[in-house]
């Protein structure tokens, strides 16, 4: 071995020995109290995007129209029709801006910077304005603790701190990879991995394909929980639980689901809000984080269906023997 050969090999076994630091680190710390404030204005911030897409996506059903995309900059809504023409607004997490795009090639930008609620929403709507796109939208923020204040009338949440979102977007991409990959053994019905702007989360729903019990509730919750589901998601926490986690729920929920033993060990049932959380601090310190994740997507999925009595056998891709020919394609369907 030569002498390079060997320095190199001895700066990549000196690196991989080496945790990295929270700028570069696809697991950053997110301590709630470190960022709530930024984290209640950019809640709202999202709010208003959201609301922009509610006025223009079709109602596909569960809301998924209206929810965004993680993106490799950022949060994006999906493609918003606007007449012949189509746009879409995206929050970018790099290079910290707000960009407005149109299928006729107009662009627009806002700095993401400190202000307030008000000044924010009244400069998108501008914005927007000038792009020939004007929306109106019912300025009231959602799913948020009281006292609620207008969209355009708020002054007091202001804050926003580069890092602080740069981090809980990071976040957000690895957990959608690895929500990604739970996917692939479900043959059912089951959602895109998206963000959901009314309670700030990424969010992956499989379905039974039963009809589920009617609920009370607002007309929207009413529908998205219209049929059996298991769902489960990244959060980064609130006041009631000042802690990012990860969940994992069923509606409804079967008897005997909350005590059952979900991996790996630090997960919990929270009976209060009804669900298993996974707190975020410890699949990120762990020594394999996806493995984390798919333990306790699998462990939640696997409790919560049978004891609901899915028809697991017709939902989940069987494993067949077949040996692929020496030299072959993998046979692709659809």
């Amino acid at each position: 071995m030569s002498a390079i050969t060997f320095h190199v090999d001895e700066c990549i076994i000196s690196d991989m020995g080496r945790q990295p630091d929270s700028k570069n680190s696809p697991w950053p710390p997110l301590p709630y109290d470190e960022w709530k404030e930024t984290y209640a204005t950019l809640h709202l911030w999202t709010q208003i995007v959201g609301k922009v897409a509610l006025a223009q996506s079709p109602p596909v059903n569960h809301s998924w129209g209206i929810a965004m995309q993680v993106t490799p900059r950022g949060l994006a809504t999906r493609s918003l029709p606007y007449g012949e023409r189509t746009f879409t607004i995206e929050f970018d997490f790099v290079e910290h801006q707000l960009r407005i795009e149109a299928s006729d090639g107009q662009v627009r930008t806002l700095t993401l910077t400190p202000r307030s609620v008000a000044d924010f929403y009244r400069e998108v709507m501008a914005l927007l304005r000038e792009m020939g796109l004007s929306v109106k939208i019912w300025p009231m923020p959602v799913e948020i603790p009281e006292p609620i204040v207008r969209f355009d009338q708020d002054t007091i949440h202001r804050s926003y701190d580069p890092e602080q979102a740069n981090r809980v977007w990071r976040i957000f991409v690895q957990a959608e990879r690895v929500f990604n990959g739970t996917r692939c053994d479900f043959v059912g019905k089951c959602s895109p991995v998206h963000f959901f702007w009314g309670g700030f989360d990424l969010a992956v729903t499989r379905f039974s394909g039963r009809p589920a019990p009617p609920r009370d509730g607002p007309a929207f919750m009413r529908e998205a929980y219209s049929h059996e589901v298991i769902s489960h998601g990244f959060w980064p926490g609130s006041l009631p639980f000042p802690e990012a986690a990860f969940y994992g729920y069923a509606v409804p929920e079967p008897a005997g689901l909350r005590e059952a033993k979900i991996e790996p060990q630090e997960a919990f049932y929270q009976a209060d809000m009804g669900l298993f959380l996974l707190p975020y601090e410890a699949v990120r310190t762990s020594s394999d984080p996806d493995r984390s994740i798919r333990r306790f997507v699998e462990s939640t999925y696997e409790r919560a269906s049978t004891l609901a009595g899915w028809d697991r056998k017709a939902l989940e891709k069987q494993v067949t023997s077949i040996p692929t020919p020496l030299g072959a394609s993998p046979a692709r369907t659809g």
